[in-house]
């Protein structure tokens, strides 16, 4: 088999970085699979696809007999293997199978170079040099990926029998030489035997997940995927009981160094998380692969500041609703009568006389209408120790201002489009009491249907619409120069109209408007969507309104304007604001208001 080097892609029976043990024969079905060589375990690009791997199914793992392809990042890697650059194998799987921690079952769907692997015996073994394979006993011996990368060499890996020694206690030396649990322990200050001790713990934690049986997992065995932030406790007096339960857990299990302590942490991960449990604990962050400046910079950080003493709201365009209240006609009584005498009729004409012919009176009728009033209102409530609480500004004044803005939004939408809600509604701002322009009889409303052919597109709409406003302008007899009021799609595309060289029609908003023969455009963000019922009960798309608010008159009684009233609940220890109002609306003149909307062939 023509290979450029080979190693194990994992190990059985050794415990993983994310807790879990691969157990023999868990990837059988796959000896003599070819599965793709991948840079650190990327699927984004072909780049990352760096050649291929055959599988070979041990006793003791899964081997893997990998070439490198011509692609450039192929020919990189393996230089980088090559150079030792590269040392240690990944595998990423799934459709696993387990029993606790244990997998019994998967498929491995690629291999990956990785600078550090989660599985300790995953490692590069050989290398071709110059298409031959290197000798067990050449000087760059095997790289083994585990806690950090240790390099063995041929004439390091014996050692004399006379070295040897039964390990009785934690305090004794081991065989290598390293130093004792208690020796290391001793060189660290509070902060490190926290940090430590964290690390240990959040490790077992780690380790406990998944003990359920589980089918169709993925697993991805890079140390890399993990988090690199660990949780831990300020509290030295915490720090130290778990540290002290670390240490009887060395004593008891007869270990001498740091690695065997972390192992055998793991036999013991119920009692040492009981000793040091996580929950409730206050947890800052704490970076564990920084090695330079110092740990923990976020607590120097500035504390936030807000860009503005008070929260900004977010509403709807509030610029219309000026133009109308401020617009209106007030009078200081809220129940309106309106008498009409008309005499546009052929009866109310003046005659010719006929000497000897009798003379006929004259004949016209008069009309009477009737507008009672309707409270309308806002309530709120706070409870008295967040007022007290908050102090970077003042919360009362505050949802005053909200109350106020959005009952002046609600008055303007009832006089102009009525509430929106349905009759059954008990909140709804009644119709007979607020009446709305839109929706006003043809004494007051003309509405002028703008029809169009039923495959009609926004310009043909926009032509047909500015053209039967002018056209309907002769009936209009309301007062002085009236505002066209609409939404921001109907203005956006009659700006938009374009000529036979494509020059624009109206280059500004009041160039259109003097040619629809109104004073000014108002948009109105409501009136986006909105749609009324023409006289067979069909919705219609609303596409504008001519009018001039002096012609519609709002009553109010002396006590009924607009008013706060602020209570104190004293059972509930809550502060309670209304603001409301009494009042009645409609439109007082004749043929005041021209209203358009969208009829399409066909409908």
């Amino acid at each position: 088999m023509e290979w450029d080097f080979c190693g194990y892609a994992t190990k059985n029976d050794l415990r993983c970085d994310d807790g879990r043990i691969i157990r023999k024969d868990a990837f059988k079905p796959q000896d003599g699979t070819k599965v793709p060589l991948c840079w650190n375990h990327q699927h984004n690009s072909p780049q990352d696809v760096l050649g291929h791997a055959v599988l070979e199914n041990r006793d003791d793992g899964v081997y893997a007999y990998c070439k490198f392809n011509n692609t450039p990042s192929g020919q990189d890697a393996k230089e980088q293997v090559k150079n030792g650059d590269i040392e240690s194998l990944s595998i990423w799987a799934n459709n696993l199978v387990h029993k606790g921690r244990d997998v019994v079952h998967g498929v491995i769907r690629e291999v990956s170079l990785v600078f550090a692997g989660a599985n300790p015996g995953a490692f590069i073994e050989s290398v071709m040099a110059h298409s031959e394979p290197m000798d067990e006993g050449d000087d760059e011996g095997i790289f083994y990926a585990g806690e950090g990368i240790e390099l063995y060499h041929a004439a390091e890996e014996t050692k004399s029998e006379n070295s040897k020694k039964e390990e009785s206690d934690v305090a004794d030396k081991n065989d290598s030489g390293e130093k004792t649990v208690q020796e290391v322990m001793d060189t660290l200050n509070e902060d490190q035997k926290t940090a430590v001790a964290i690390v240990i713990a959040q490790a077992v934690a780690d380790a406990t997940d998944g003990d359920e049986d589980e089918e169709g997992e993925e697993m991805t065995h890079s140390a890399f995927e993990k988090g690199a932030q660990m949780s831990y406790d300020n509290s030295y007096a915490a720090a130290k009981e778990a540290f002290a339960d670390l240490l009887d857990t060395a004593k008891k299990n007869k270990v001498s160094s740091l690695r065997e302590l972390v192992h055998s942490a793991f036999e013991e991960e119920e009692e040492l998380m009981h000793a040091l449990d996580l929950k409730g604990m206050e947890q800052p962050t704490i970076r564990t692969n920084q090695n330079y400046g110092f740990r923990d910079p976020e607590m120097l950080f500035p504390d936030y500041k807000a860009t503005s003493t008070t929260p900004e709201w977010i509403s709807r365009d509030m610029a219309w609703v000026t133009r109308v209240l401020g617009g209106v006609k007030h009078v200081p009584f809220t129940r309106i009568k309106s008498l009409y005498a008309n005499i546009t009729e052929d009866e109310a004409r003046a005659r010719g006389y006929i000497r000897g012919k009798q003379k006929k009176e004259e004949f016209f009728k008069v009309i009477k209408r009737t507008t009672d009033p309707q409270t309308i209102y806002k309530l709120q409530k706070l409870d008295r120790d967040d007022i007290i609480d908050i102090t970077d500004f003042d919360v009362v004044m505050w949802i005053k201002g909200e109350m106020r803005v959005m009952l002046n939004e609600e008055i303007a939408r009832a006089i102009l489009l009525g509430d929106g809600r349905t009759d059954e509604d008990e909140s709804k701002i009644k119709e007979d009491h607020i009446r709305p322009v839109v929706k006003d009889v043809p004494l007051f409303n003309v509405i002028v249907p703008v029809t169009v052919a039923a495959d009609a597109d926004a310009m043909d709409i926009s032509k047909a619409f500015i053209r039967a406003v002018i056209k309907s302008r002769k009936d209009y007899k309301g007062s002085g120069n009236p505002t066209l009021w609409t939404n921001d799609d109907v203005l956006s595309d009659a700006l938009l109209l374009e000529d036979a060289i494509d020059h624009r029609l109206y280059k500004t908003e009041a160039e259109l408007a003097t040619a629809l023969r109104v004073k000014d455009i108002v948009t109105v963000e409501p009136m986006e969507g909105y749609q009324i019922e023409d006289d067979k009960k069909t919705k219609r798309d609303l596409l504008g309104v001519v009018w001039n608010p002096v012609d519609y008159t709002v009553g109010t009684n002396k006590g009924g304007q607009i008013t706060t009233f602020d209570d104190f609940d004293i059972d509930f220890n809550q502060y309670k604001y209304l603001i409301e109002t009494r009042m009645s609306g409609a439109l007082t003149k004749p043929f005041s208001a021209m209203t358009y909307y969208l009829v399409k062939s066909g409908e």
